[in-house]
């Protein structure tokens, strides 16, 4: 029996923060849900709060990868975070003015969202950069139950916190984000191949277009990314939690009730983490994926059916789990099919179908809400993440056809070249 890789103490310190920073922004989702609701008590503005995010990760992800690829990524990483906590404070400040309009949160959310198309990249490629031989699977692993743990603990404490006081709930952002960047110093400069090709604003389009070139041509990635963002942009469901706790399942107590059900999210797939930290997925990756999201989907329409909040617990505990499972094989087959050199790009396009599609998915979830009315939306959400594996199994049939992870490594870890200019 093969000994299990020793997880270095660097990829320890990576971890601590990823989790002070993923802390910091389930808390902030908590709570700008929360507050955006109170001030306008309208789905389409919860599912605007996602939009304002979406459209800077959107437009500045394709060029934050070339810079992660070409710069060091803790530096990145910790220009990010710098972003987050300056749109943080704007948000602390207006929180104590006792708001009325809900403009100003979303200008500052799209201000958070730069920083997260900045940093997003570079924070996603650098527990593979720093991975021993071996490890990779395991790290991922660990890196999605931290992840998880912290959005367990993220949701309860902003909810709390904002009954206290509007303004408790960014402070904590903050110090969180400043305890990532100091943690971040302490690691050392990664060893991987960086993009050296001259730099400039011509350059940069390039690289950024000879990334998404290289999406495309792989089908397994491009299958991978495409199958989520689909997925995600129809189950966009969670967003509408205030506004299900309050019209759907009767609770007095909104904040509470929001609490809960976000802290039972993050509790399945913490479980589900912990599971594959410890036995982790090798065989039948692909028709897994296809089977997650499918369950992905059916537990999204339990959601819009109900109005017991036991069975809606349930119902985004299932929810989550499989999602786990689901990002744990994509962030898996994604970076081992990627040379290093254009791990940033091809994050930061993922980070695009993955993170932003998350915003997006909000977004379309608060208008079909506002046109239909709020179940016949997350029932229509769930019916159209079904569509989606349906069309996904027969579009990538190399993707349904992976099993062990090493299948999709390329040939030679090696830079795709630029094409001559």
């Amino acid at each position: 029996m093969t000994a299990r890789v020793k997880v270095p103490y660097e990829i320890k310190l990576l971890l601590v923060a990823l989790a002070c920073g993923t802390f910091a922004f389930s808390v902030l989702a908590t709570v700008i849900g929360l507050q955006v609701f109170a001030i306008t008590d309208s789905e389409r503005d919860l599912g605007l709060v996602g939009l304002a995010q979406f459209v800077p990760i959107l437009l500045l992800s394709p060029f934050t990868g070339t810079i992660a690829d070409r710069f060091d990524r803790r530096h990145v990483f910790g220009a990010g975070l710098v972003i987050t906590i300056i749109a943080s404070l704007g948000m602390m400040a207006y929180a104590a003015t006792d708001p009325t309009s809900v403009l100003p949160i979303f200008l500052l959310l799209a201000v958070n969202g730069v920083g997260r198309a900045v940093g997003t990249p570079a924070s996603r490629a650098l527990p593979i950069d720093l991975a021993p031989e071996g490890a990779l699977e395991r790290i991922i692993a660990l890196r999605s139950l931290t992840f998880q743990v912290s959005l367990i603990v993220g949701p309860l404490v902003g909810a709390f916190a904002n009954k206290a006081s509007h303004v408790l709930p960014y402070a904590l952002v903050v110090v969180a984000q400043m305890v990532a960047i100091l943690v971040l110093a302490g690691i050392t400069k990664p060893a991987t191949a960086k993009l050296d090709s001259v730099a400039g604003p011509r350059q940069a389009i390039r690289d950024a277009v000879e990334g998404l070139r290289f999406i495309r041509r792989n089908q397994i990635i491009f299958g991978a990314i495409s199958l989520d963002l689909f997925a995600v942009l129809f189950g966009g469901a969670v967003a509408l939690l205030p506004a299900i706790v309050d019209k759907r399942l009767g609770i007095e107590d909104v904040d509470l009730g929001v609490g809960i059900l976000r802290a039972a999210t993050a509790a399945a797939a913490a479980l589900a983490a912990l599971v594959l930290s410890i036995s982790p997925l090798k065989r039948k990756a692909g028709p897994t994926l296809f089977a997650m999201i499918a369950i992905f989907g059916l537990a999204t329409i339990a959601l819009g059916i109900t109005r017991s909040f036991i069975v809606a617990a349930l119902a985004v505990a299932v929810l989550s789990a499989t999602d786990q499972v689901s990002v744990f094989i994509r962030a898996s087959i994604v970076p081992l099919a990627t040379p290093e050199s254009m791990r940033g790009r091809v994050l930061a396009v993922e980070n695009v179908f993955i993170g932003g599609s998350n915003e997006l998915g909000a977004y379309e979830s608060g208008e079909t809400a506002a046109w239909w009315g709020l179940a016949p939306a997350v029932v229509i959400g769930g019916i159209g993440t079904l569509i989606v594996v349906g069309v996904g199994w027969f579009a990538f049939p190399a993707l349904r056809a992976v099993d062990r992870f090493s299948e999709v490594k390329p040939v030679a870890d090696t830079p795709v070249p630029d094409r001559p200019t």
